[in-house]
């Protein structure tokens, strides 16, 4: 099974690899490839920079290692009893966490440490415009609180 972790191949434009450094980077951590590939594709196509992980602590090495998402979207299937585990993922200033089930999963009230930290708790892919609508809202929060890197025309800075 051959799955990408990064997805930048699949900008149709040059213009959209310049836009890139200026959209949200996703962590997108799940066991579905099928579904994580189809939310991949949707927000590379509105500009985003996604990145997947299938485990918890894949999510959390990717995270750490790299740069910080500014949102981290995971399966709920990955919260444990007492929920610690996914608020270990490391977010850039500004970032939240979205939890997301299937369909067809059950899914248990969650404790309040872990319901203050998750933004909001998803059926995907029925709720993937949703899913979009938040992490564009993130990403305005983030700009408008001024914690993302400010970005400088080229052709403005100082020699």
């Amino acid at each position: 099974m051959c799955v990408w972790r990064k997805f930048d191949v699949w900008r149709a434009r040059p213009s959209d690899a310049r836009l890139c450094a200026h959209m949200a980077t996703i962590l997108l951590a799940g066991d579905d490839p099928a579904l994580l590939e189809g939310l991949v594709q949707s927000l590379v196509a509105l500009g985003h920079n996604p990145s997947v992980a299938f485990s918890l602590a894949e999510a959390r090495e990717a995270a750490a290692r790299g740069n910080a998402p500014l949102m981290a979207v995971i399966d709920r299937g990955f919260v444990d009893a007492t929920g610690t585990e996914v608020l270990g993922v490391p977010l850039a200033p500004g970032g939240t966490l979205v939890l997301y089930r299937t369909p067809g999963s059950s899914a248990g009230a969650l404790l309040p440490p872990l319901q203050r930290a998750v933004l909001a708790d998803l059926t995907l892919p029925l709720e993937r415009n949703r899913l979009v609508a938040l992490v564009q809202h993130v990403e305005e929060r983030a700009r408008a609180t001024g914690r993302t890197p400010r970005h400088t025309p080229r052709e403005t800075r100082r020699a």
